[in-house]
Formats: C-alpha cells, structure tokens, sequence
C-alpha cells in the first residue's frame, strides 16, 4: 500500500465515521471506530486504526451533531510499540479541536515526517472542517491553498441498507458478548481536564486460530465520556499486535470560537474528492460568501 494510497484511506475513513454520519441530531453513537478496524487482520488495519486515532479522531465519535456546547481544546494521542527484538516505536500528536454552538466542527492536524504517511521530508498539515449546518465537510491544505470537498460517503444509501448493517453491527456485537470474546465493564465517573467523565472497558478477545494465532489475542480499551461536552475526553488502547495509543483532551476551553475558523479562507481553490467521487472538480473562491459547487450525485 503506497504512501497516497494510506492517505487516502485514512481521510476517507475519517469523514466516513465522523462526517458523514454527524447528519442526525439524535444518532445513536456507534462502536468505536479503532476497534472495528482493529478486527481486520494484517499490517494496514493496524496502521491505519493507529493512525486514526493519532489524529484525534477518537475525540468525534459519537456519529451526531452537538449543538450549543461549544469548546476548544488540545488532542493529545501518545502510541508506543516493542518490536520483537526489544526495538521500541514512539510517536506522538497533537491536534487543535474547535466547535461552536452550531455544531460545527474544526480539526487541525499535523503529520509527523515520519512512516509511511509521510509525503515528504517534512510536517504535513491539514485542516478537517465539518459544517452540518451547510452540509460540507472540508479537508484544507495550507501549503496548496486548496479546500478539498469530502462528499456525503452514505448519500447514496437507502434507509433500509442502513439499518440492515446497522443491525448487523450490534448482532455481531451480541454475539460475542453471548460467547465471552468481548465484554463491556463500566468503571464509574472521574474528572478529566476538569469535566466529569464516564468511563467504559471494552475487551475484545481474539480465539486461538482466527487470525493465525497461535495463542489468543487480548485487546483492551477504555473509553471515557463526558456528557457535559459530548466528547471523548480520553481513551487508552492496548493491543499486543500494535501497541499501546493513549488519547486525552488538554486545555479545554468554554468559549466560543471564532466563526471564521470554519469558514473555507477566500484564497482557497475548491476541488471535489472523497469517496464516490469522478474527476476534480476546481474552483476559485472569490470571497466568503462565496460557495462551493454542490457534490454530484453517487
């Protein structure tokens, strides 16, 4: 798997879990995302599972919109790995979070110029902006001045295909309760960065065989949220196969951000792209009430 490639997964998966499934207010929050992926075997489901949540991912799941709760904090994901001959891989991320009272949603993120990902020998930037008020979701590169327009990944889903995976998400989960490869435990509430969080144990056991193993596999994730925010506020995720990634929300402020932070910069050119999508499509901004064009259809 090539370094565009990787990086196109891992964007499209982000606005795949967090985008395009904030479109209700009232959706109901679903597994978390690095989990899931973290079933597939093979190198890239560790990667790109690792990488998702390095890139503060994990603060958005939930799959809905917040509205009149806004916030500005500072993501921090930490991930360490032991190779097998006692080698050890540190990384660390920091990203900027905004959302205001209308719920929508700002990320800044930078790419370490490291491992796969990298595309240089430098830093890589973007800027995700989630608009569920407009509709749009934005990836904004800074060095190219460009606004790439993520579509709707689940626009051309009907309803019934939802519920049907949806459904088959939470009988798959079911059954491994029922067969005691995965359980949830509830470890009560502590404050974090001055919220009161609620915090959940999920461990997710791997049977001798399925993937190859010899023996089983043991992979545990705690999960703590704050209801006063609707954010994860922390997770910790320790998998023998990858390592272990912590994630936890510094310097949270109250405040209303400023509404040009989720604003697409008049300068920018925007091109469509996401999942779905055929050809780029480009077009100058010429100011701030300008509009992109809308995505066509799946």
């Amino acid at each position: 798997m090539n370094r565009r490639v990787c990086m196109s997964v891992v964007l499209g998966v982000i606005f795949m879990l967090s985008a395009g499934l904030a479109k209700a207010q009232d959706a109901a929050p679903l597994p978390p995302p690095p989990i899931a992926l973290l079933q597939v075997p093979g190198p890239e489901a560790g990667m790109i599972g690792e990488r998702i949540e390095l890139l503060g991912f994990e603060g958005m799941h939930g799959g809905k919109v917040v509205t009149g709760m806004p916030f500005s904090a500072v993501a921090v994901s930490e991930s360490t790995q032991t190779l097998a001959d006692g080698n050890h891989i540190a990384r660390k991320t920091q990203t900027n979070l905004f959302r205001d009272s209308q719920g929508r949603f700002r990320k800044e993120v930078t790419l370490p110029a490291i491992g796969p990902l990298a595309t240089s020998g430098q830093p890589k930037s973007f800027v995700f902006i989630n608009d569920p008020v407009a509709g749009t979701n934005f990836i904004l590169h800074a060095d190219t001045k460009t606004a790439e327009q993520m579509g709707r990944p689940f626009a051309g889903m009907k309803g019934l295909l939802k519920d049907e995976l949806k459904g088959k998400m939470e009988s798959r989960q079911q059954q491994e309760m029922a067969n005691g490869s995965l359980k949830k435990e509830d470890l009560g509430t502590q404050t974090i960065a001055g919220v009161s969080a609620q915090g959940t144990r999920i461990t997710h056991t791997i049977p001798a065989g399925q993937v190859g193993n010899e023996k089983a596999i043991t992979i545990v994730s705690e999960h703590w949220y704050s209801n006063d925010l609707q954010i994860v506020v922390m997770s910790k995720r320790s998998d023998p196969r990858f390592g272990d990634t912590t994630y936890t929300l510094t310097n949270i402020q109250r405040q209303e951000p400023a509404a040009s932070l989720f604003a697409v910069p008049p300068d920018y050119t925007a091109t469509q792209g996401g999942p779905g999508r055929h050809g780029m499509h480009k077009q100058k901004f010429n100011g701030a009430t300008d509009a992109p064009p809308p995505p066509p259809g799946i």
